[in-house]
């Protein structure tokens, strides 16, 4: 990485509080006065890019050997959660192995044979979407995405490839996530944002900017920021906890992890709360029903009672997790199973079409479904998607610790609290302003035009203070981009409905209310004035996370991306020094950087 420092943003000290003491003089009370930015030397975001990055605790697969941690430092297996310990000299490249006190999972030792197949993950391919011709088709339209799984599942596999690419012991290698398998609009939607909040009465705050494209001199990006409105929590949530106990999920990254991450998740409960939990192997069993959110002794002992083994009938569980919701449904509250497995079903109703149809007749009834992955090497990452999104639900999947913390923990209520059911997005371009324009991921999400208004077609959920980011990649007319042409025999004499407009385009939200059938619409125009040379942070840093994405897929439209620059300018977001996760993010930059 180059040594560089960040620009300094600071403005005049003296000029805030002299405007202070005027406020004060004037309204009789002190006005809030703006805090000046604290100015970091590259060096020192580079220190702490470092230091988050190296702290990453899910490299522990659980088949009772030790890996060697990202960043040269050695580590050993924890004999619970898969946690790390550090060597103290992790830091440096001349850490002494021998000087760690090495601890190893109690579970039996798995020897690994290069020549037999043992990664047996599921993933839907995702087709990239091209530009498409404004005049031919000037309608995009899809639904809400809110789901995070695939960016965390994208670090779990950087970090275990660049475990092996640094200390390849074991006679085979990892080629990390399969790049077909990268939704980019999680990987997007993973991060936090600074859009405003929601006016009183609106559903949702919209922020829209248009600025030069930062890979495609060519081209403009166009981007969206949705922040949905914080809702009361008052009304008590009733939860059945669907676990997957079968033998797959015996590893430290399964079962173990999922515990903790439900005792993270059950400290947050309260009196109003309804507690239930459900196991599923070869067949169903309830382990507790109806408990009190505030009986965390008896949710936390019920949690550690769980073992691993057997076969795994995952419909029968299913069934059986949402007759208990209904038993213990609260009106007015938040109703929901939340299904905790890898999602390897292999007993009863396996296929992917049988369980979205079970899940879809199980809807009806008012409980919402969230999906929570764990696990490695036979992970169904397919199914889980499916199940939350024909479930009206969110899909994480947890790879460590702070990830659990984060789900759910951080961001429980927002992740449990449905505020806009079947959110659909619709940006109509102006052909006056605007030749092409593509989509930045939400490939899975597309719909036809004609179901934005169809309220009998699904979108996606939006919870509580949740946002929503949005990416296009525009050609403006008069570009030198080469735009895909379309002739047609008979011509196109159908004329816009404001021809001379100033508009670039039109975003049209539908949505419907948690308990409502009827969707409302809102509609944001982006004119031409809206247009700035200088993109802000949030947009840097969701075109940065954009660009990974197209570089790791090989994109054809990667452009000039280039894993350095990225570093570079993502590196000048100020939130970088604060937010763990960004740093961490560029971190993982720097690692393919380095493998590529």
């Amino acid at each position: 990485m180059k040594k560089r420092y960040i620009r300094k943003y600071s403005k005049s000290y003296i000029s805030l509080f002299i405007a202070g003491l005027m406020m004060l003089t004037a309204c009789g009370r002190v006005a809030e006065v703006q805090e000046p930015e604290i100015t970091y030397t590259q060096e020192e975001i580079e220190d702490r890019i470092r230091h988050v990055g190296r702290h990453y605790d899910g490299l522990d697969d659980g088949y009772g050997f030790s890996l060697f941690s990202a960043g040269g430092g050695y580590a050993t297996t924890n004999s619970y959660n898969g946690g790390m310990v550090m060597c103290e000299a992790a830091v440096s490249e001349d850490c002494d192995a021998s000087s760690v006190s090495q601890s190893t999972v109690s579970v039996p030792v798995t020897p690994i044979d290069s020549d037999i197949p043992w990664n047996t993950e599921g993933y839907n391919s995702i087709n990239e979407s091209g530009f498409i011709n404004t005049a031919s088709n000037r309608f995009s339209t899809f639904g809400a995405d809110v789901d995070t799984a695939t960016y965390s599942n994208f670090r779990r596999t950087v970090y275990q490839a660049y475990d092996f690419y640094k200390h390849d012991d074991y006679g085979y290698g990892y080629g990390g996530l399969d790049p077909n398998a990268l939704r980019i609009e999680e990987m997007i939607n993973y991060f936090d944002y600074s859009y405003p909040e929601a006016e009183d009465g609106e559903k949702f705050s919209v922020s829209q900017t248009i600025v030069p494209c930062p890979w495609n001199e060519d081209t403009l990006l166009y981007r969206v920021g949705v922040r949905a409105e914080e809702v009361d929590i008052s009304g008590g949530s009733n939860i059945v906890f669907l676990v997957d106990t079968s033998g797959s999920m015996f590893w430290n990254n399964g079962l173990p992890l999922a515990q903790d991450a439900l005792k993270t998740l059950q400290k947050n409960l309260t009196e109003n709360d309804r507690v239930s939990i459900v196991t599923y192997a070869g067949s169903s069993t309830v382990v507790a029903e109806g408990l009190r959110g505030d009986q965390h002794k008896e949710i936390k002992d019920a949690i550690n009672s769980l073992e691993a083994g057997g076969s795994t009938n995952g419909a029968g569980g299913i069934i059986t997790a949402y007759d208990i919701a209904q038993e213990y449904f609260i009106e007015g509250g938040n109703n929901r199973v939340i299904l905790c497995t890898d999602g390897d079903f292999n007993v009863g109703t396996s296929s992917e079409a049988g369980l979205i149809e079970l899940i879809e007749e199980k809807k009806e009834t008012g409980v919402f479904l969230s999906c929570l992955g764990f696990g490695a090497g036979n992970y169904k990452d397919d199914k889980m998607e499916a199940l939350a999104d024909h479930g009206n639900g969110n899909y994480f999947y947890i790879d460590c610790t702070d990830e659990a913390e984060k789900a759910l923990s951080n961001e429980l209520w927002s992740t449990l609290y449905t505020v806009a059911k079947d959110t659909k997005f619709q940006v109509e371009f102006n052909p006056e302003t605007v030749a092409a324009y593509r989509i930045i991921g939400y490939e899975n999400r597309q719909m036809s035009a004609e179901d934005f208004s169809d309220d009998t077609k699904d979108g996606g959920e939006v919870g509580s203070g949740q946002t929503v980011t949005i990416l296009y990649e525009i050609v403006p007319v008069g570009s030198d981009y080469d735009v895909p042409t379309v002739e047609s025999r008979y011509g196109n004499d159908e004329e816009t409905s404001i021809s001379g407009s100033d508009e670039y385009c039109v975003l049209n939200i539908r949505y419907k209310e948690p308990d409502g059938d009827k969707s409302e619409l809102r509609t944001y125009p982006v004119t031409t004035s809206m247009f700035t040379e200088e993109m802000d942070y949030d947009t840097s840093w969701a075109a940065g996370v954009a660009q990974v994405g197209m570089i790791y897929r090989d994109s054809d439209f990667a452009g000039d991306s280039d894993y350095d620059d990225i570093i570079e300018r993502l590196s000048q977001d100020p939130s970088v020094m604060t937010d763990d996760l960004k740093a961490q993010f560029i971190y993982i930059v720097g690692m393919l950087d380095e493998m590529e």
